[in-house]
């Protein structure tokens, strides 16, 4: 049994993100008012977010903030952060960028 759709929503969001947004669904068969009901039934199905949210670097919340507490804890262990970062260049790369973002934040 399907309910009355009455309810009215309006969100403002940058143009370039909505167009993006709009070739994806259109590729998978939705427009953007039948994702945000789809994303809405998900949000009453699970009780939360139906997705998992992700940094800029791909590390979920509780992953970032372990880290972040792992790169405070090895402060003392500096000595062997820069033999690593010398065996293995893209390693210390990523670290350093990831870092960077930690203290940015």
């Amino acid at each position: 049994m399907s309910q009355k759709t009455d309810s009215q929503i309006q969100i403002r969001i940058d143009a370039v993100t909505k167009k993006k947004t709009q070739k994806i669904l259109e590729n998978i068969g939705l427009d953007i008012s039948s994702a945000v009901r789809l994303f809405f039934k998900q949000i009453i199905n699970t009780g939360g977010l139906p997705l998992e949210t992700r940094d800029e670097n791909g590390f979920t919340l509780k992953k970032s903030l372990e880290l972040k507490e792992a790169i405070i804890d090895a402060g003392t262990a500096k000595e062997s952060f820069k033999k690593s970062a010398e065996i293995n260049p893209e390693a210390r790369d990523k670290a350093e960028k990831f870092i960077e973002n930690v203290n940015n934040k």
